[in-house]
């Protein structure tokens, strides 16, 4: 999954709340740049660059919550919009099996104003893991014919990861993404893949990443080729 991305006034709450139980929990923050935010194969700044940035909360019992924002852009020449997603969850393990379950929360401005929900789970097996995605509820209306209801989109994902030469990380990726509200919000034809490679190292990272949309005749932002992205990130303590 894209980085899992709390109002400041929940921030501060839950700051407060590590120094009387530091040893039961904790809140850390990120901060990154990328040449282009790629969510699921497809550009979400029209191939421009983004600054993005979250906040988590973890205790030791597993729960996790988070919010993450990104500026974004759907094609409304040199309009500012955002992404602001909160989410909560639930993740560990038993034995070599790692779980996550969860619950995600994509806003959205007025510019691009299509805000929707999703319930995740995920199941991991060393570096290996799946991930299923389903539309929970949006806002957005439905246009003649459409079902945006719960569960009727989804998208699935494998993930590897694998440590290389020098402390690298080199990942693969494929997913599936279908239904009628993942057509209408990417602009796209119902039902396309994805994959990525990436290799990872001290924050910095390259991907390239693409899509099976080659002879779909979708050509907006590109999103039928392959692209090229370079990031860094950084986590800290708060």
């Amino acid at each position: 999954m894209k980085a899992l991305k709390l109002t400041a006034l929940a921030a501060a709450v839950l700051a407060s709340s590590v120094v009387s139980q530091s040893a039961f929990a904790e809140v850390t923050a990120n901060a990154s740049v990328t040449s282009n935010y790629i969510w699921r194969g497809l550009t979400q700044t029209t191939n421009d660059a983004a600054v993005q940035g979250g906040i988590d909360y973890a205790h030791e019992s597993g729960f996790y919550a988070g919010t993450w924002v990104s500026n974004v852009n759907y094609g409304a020449d040199d309009v500012y919009s955002y992404e602001h997603d909160m989410y909560f969850g639930l993740s560990g393990e038993s034995g070599d099996i790692t779980y996550d379950v969860g619950y995600l929360y994509y806003n959205y401005d007025d510019e691009a104003n299509f805000d929707f929900a999703e319930v995740y789970g995920s199941i991991g097996y060393g570096g290996l893991s799946a991930t299923l995605s389903l539309l929970a509820h949006t806002e957005a209306d439905e246009g003649e014919g459409r079902d945006y209801g719960f569960g009727k989109a989804s998208y699935i994902s494998v993930d590897y990861g694998m440590p290389v030469l020098n402390g690298a990380e080199l990942g693969f990726h494929v997913g599936y993404h279908q239904g009628d509200f993942a057509e209408d919000f990417n602009g796209v034809p119902d039902g396309y893949a994805d994959w990525g490679i990436s290799v990872a190292k001290d924050g910095f990272s390259f991907a390239v990443t693409g899509t099976d949309l080659d002879d779909s005749g979708v050509d907006a932002y590109d999103n039928d080729s392959i692209k090229f992205t370079v990031g860094y990130a950084l986590d800290f303590e708060l």
